[in-house]
């Protein structure tokens, strides 16, 4: 399941979570956000229970792109008991973000 991750939810969805989450910042014009959102999509399904993996769309949650310091997108954060545990930022292969989640669940 892909969640849908805004300013008002993010504590307690991502900070609060007891499951590794890994965070999207994306952007609906974004030409590299469009074509990591398959990946994202079919991350979502592998870690389904596992993680929880969703988007954020920079341009309607400000507060919490700023707080992170996303400065481009797309950017992957990957947030662990409320941490930050990586960060990826732009169009990268399924493998690289799935070797970045199977670190925050080791």
């Amino acid at each position: 399941m892909e969640y849908k991750f805004t300013d008002a939810n993010f504590e307690a969805e991502v900070l609060q979570s007891e499951l590794p989450v890994l965070v999207d910042f994306y952007a609906d014009w974004c030409g590299p956000c469009k074509m990591m959102a398959p990946l994202v999509k079919e991350l979502a399904e592998t870690y389904d229970g596992k993680v929880k993996v969703g988007k954020m769309n920079v341009d309607e949650n400000p507060n919490t792109s700023i707080q992170y310091r996303v400065m481009s997108i797309p950017t992957f954060i990957i947030f662990k008991n409320g941490e930050k545990a990586a960060s990826i930022t732009g169009a990268v292969s399924k493998n690289e973000l799935a070797a970045a989640i199977q670190q925050a669940l080791a």
